[in-house]
């Protein structure tokens, strides 16, 4: 297993937001968590990341990561693309871009990797000398991903993707994660609040409440199920 999660706690000073989660994601799998606002989704990705307090194991290809600094996490190839997106507005497209690759040594193939996410998205090619903040939304939300992407990631923890997107944008997005994850095999941790969106990318799904995951199982199974098709799916 690429991520393995076992009895996973986080906590904000004395309060407790996630209570034993147990939960394993492949290398090149897409899973995502779902569960209304405040379930924890956005916990458990800071609690992956180093971000909050946490207790419980966590496994990144084999080695333990629970409690280690996030710049060592972010070393190991992971990589967090938070809710509202994250860009640093003052500094331009490529700029930020090239933050994505700060860790990594390689400098000779950071400009290849630069031209790739080019080619996946064009529109931050013809913006790039642009400052990130006269961006529109969906384009900041492109800019997250692919600085994500300049990482080199093997596993991608994306939060509310969709946020504030245009249906044509959201539709256009999920498509390049789809591709993302068939061409290069990055694996896929996925908080969405789009859970029709998010089931018909994902192998596998989480539902989160009160911080405890409730089911879990196939994609393709939760959307069958009745109370998660009323309460998430709308029909």
């Amino acid at each position: 297993m690429l991520l393995e999660v076992r009895q996973l706690c986080a906590f904000y000073g004395q309060s407790q937001a996630l209570y034993g989660l147990d939960f394993a994601l492949a290398e090149g799998a897409i899973v995502t968590l779902l569960g209304a606002n405040g379930a924890g989704k956005t916990t458990t990705l800071r609690a992956l990341c180093g971000m909050v307090r946490m207790t419980g194991r966590v496994s990144f290809d084999g080695k333990p990561i629970g409690g280690r600094p996030t710049e060592d996490i972010v070393r190991l190839g992971v990589a967090h693309v938070p809710e509202g997106r994250g860009t640093f507005t003052r500094m331009t497209v490529e700029e930020n871009l090239l933050l994505g690759a700060m860790t990594r040594g390689d400098k000779a193939t950071i400009a290849a990797d630069l031209d790739e996410v080019y080619g996946v998205f064009p529109r931050l090619k013809e913006r790039r000398r642009q400052l990130a903040g006269t961006l529109s939304g969906g384009e900041q939300q492109m800019l997250a991903v692919g600085r994500a992407l300049m990482l080199r990631p093997r596993l991608m923890l994306l939060d509310e993707p969709s946020f504030g997107l245009a249906p044509l944008l959201v539709g256009e997005l999920f498509a390049i994660l789809r591709r993302l994850n068939r061409e290069r095999r990055v694996a896929m941790l996925i908080v969405e609040q789009n859970a029709a969106l998010a089931l018909d990318l994902a192998e596998e799904a989480c539902l989160l409440e009160t911080g405890r995951i409730v089911m879990a199982g196939p994609a393709r199974e939760i959307a069958k199920d009745e109370a998660v098709r009323r309460s998430y799916l709308g029909y």
